[in-house]
């Protein structure tokens, strides 16, 4: 016994060396930032997506002509239009905002003031000016101190709600962590975002065509040329990067075909038009890892911006969307076309990004448009070294997209920038095409990354693009008949 107490002694005091130790070293010696701890800093606060708000809807579904029947066979009670000794100056087209009760069964609720009206059917109490507490269908609350937020800004597609609460545990949570440095300077606040913010979308991004290319296009009825010339404008145009100009330069030089430069843009808009479907809808092996990013073009001078997705086992691009701005829209419009391949979400999926608010802010538009069935977090690599756990780990899958990114630059500089944005579109649908299908990969054993058994059939290029040309208009057949069957 004298051992044992010995030893349970022995056990007390090294559990309180310890405890001093690890006291000591986390209040004198600095360590390494561990994970996910810069997202912590007041500095990131702004490339982070609050939560969403709390929202309480006045939306009823029973109306007053359901809910009189319903009292009469519950209670046995008849609910009667209101008995008046005076005439009413309640006027003829108030209803009840809640159940539509008309004006027989409303009343003034607060005598001579008149600025409150009684329903007798639902018994709700509302103001008789438009402007009332159920004008509106539904009010955003934070969902931290249940204060309504206020709309701040109007922004081109949504408006930025921000609750005002001085004394929002968020707020005092966040203001905590700013240095006192910042805030004994004017306007220091401001460097930060400490309040809850919420932006209501006006726009419906999930119910946008996701085909962007232009309706008008060529025939592919050659008077003059066929469908050989068609496939070896391609291969020089795409396969091996030359401008317009150069491709009808190299046909001329090379073939002895004379063709012009515009002749040689609508051929390829009417290609790029066969073949998006296919490419889009095809059925790519999707692993549970997606990499996103987003980079920039010149379109007549002007900054335009493209966004791709990428599987990152197969490698295959199977999100991309042009856009003339760089916000949410054309990023739920990539979003949209990656994830209509998978059936559902795997167990352990990861959308890596980098730290451009535009992703979570758009992984949260698919949780509220699903009602929560579609939920993913994106794992954010931020910066260029690797000084955090989450950056050792992901930095790979970014370091794919910037890669590819730079494999269409090398494509995308001859042309020095686009006309507009039809001609971006078409050129990077065919490119797109050209990298899953066409391309040998070095990682892939210098093999494409989609085998198509109709495609190795040909024995060149130019032949491989008029075999994909008409795997697109297949595909084109098959969605008009399936678009068809449910029309009827």
């Amino acid at each position: 016994m004298d051992i044992i107490l010995h030893l349970l002694k022995l056990i007390q005091q090294l559990y309180q060396q310890n405890c001093f130790l690890i006291n000591f070293i986390c209040k004198y010696i600095p360590l390494k930032q561990w994970a996910f701890d810069d997202s912590h800093s007041p500095k990131y606060q702004k490339f982070k997506i609050d939560e969403l708000p709390r929202i309480i809807s006045y939306e009823q579904d029973w109306k007053w002509n359901d809910l009189i029947p319903y009292y009469e066979k519950r209670y046995g009670k008849t609910i009667k239009p209101m008995f008046r000794r005076t005439e009413c100056d309640i006027p003829d087209d108030c209803t009840c905002p809640t159940c539509n009760a008309p004006k027989p069964y409303l009343s003034w609720n607060d005598g001579k003031k008149k600025q409150q009206i009684r329903c007798k059917v639902c018994l709700n109490l509302h103001s008789p000016s438009q402007d009332n507490r159920f004008s509106k269908s539904n009010k955003l609350r934070c969902p931290h101190c249940s204060n309504i937020l206020v709309p701040k800004k109007n922004r081109k597609h949504f408006v930025v709600h921000k609750c005002i609460n001085p004394k929002c545990p968020y707020y005092l949570h966040n203001l905590k962590k700013v240095d006192k440095k910042d805030l004994a300077e004017d306007y220091g606040k401001n460097k930060y975002k400490l309040h809850y913010i919420y932006r209501e979308f006006l726009i419906d991004f999930f119910k946008m065509d996701l085909n962007s290319l232009p309706k008008n296009a060529s025939s592919l009825k050659f008077s003059k040329f066929d469908q050989n010339i068609l496939g070896l404008c391609l291969s020089y145009k795409i396969n091996l990067g030359l401008s317009l100009r150069k491709t009808a330069q190299a046909l001329n030089d090379i073939h002895g075909i004379k063709i012009s430069h515009q002749q040689l843009a609508n051929y390829l808009k009417t290609a790029a038009i066969c073949i998006k479907p296919f490419v889009d809808n095809y059925n790519y092996d999707v692993g549970n890892v997606f990499t996103a990013d987003e980079t920039y073009i010149k379109i007549r001078g002007i900054k335009g911006y493209i966004w791709f997705i990428m599987d990152a086992i197969s490698r295959s691009i199977i999100g991309y969307q042009i856009s003339n701005n760089r916000g949410v829209g054309p990023c739920i419009m990539s979003m949209r076309m990656a994830l209509k391949h998978l059936k559902e979400l795997p167990e352990k999926f990861k959308f890596i990004a980098d730290g451009y608010s535009a992703y979570p802010l758009a992984a949260q538009q698919f949780f509220v448009q699903s009602k929560g069935k579609i939920k993913f977090d994106i794992t954010q690599v931020i910066g260029l070294t690797n000084d955090d756990e989450v950056s050792k780990e992901f930095r790979p899958y970014k370091q794919m997209i910037e890669r590819l990114n730079r494999t269409y630059k090398a494509s995308y500089r001859p042309t020095n920038g686009f006309h507009n944005i039809d001609g971006a579109n078409y050129d990077l649908a065919l490119w797109v095409a050209y990298y899953n299908f066409l391309r040998p990969h070095q990682h892939n054993k210098y093999n494409v990354l989609n085998n198509v058994e109709m495609l190795s059939t040909a024995s060149n290029m130019p032949g491989k693009w008029q075999l994909l040309i008409y795997l697109g208009q297949q595909t084109i057949k098959q969605l008009s008949q399936a678009e068809g069957s449910n029309c009827s």
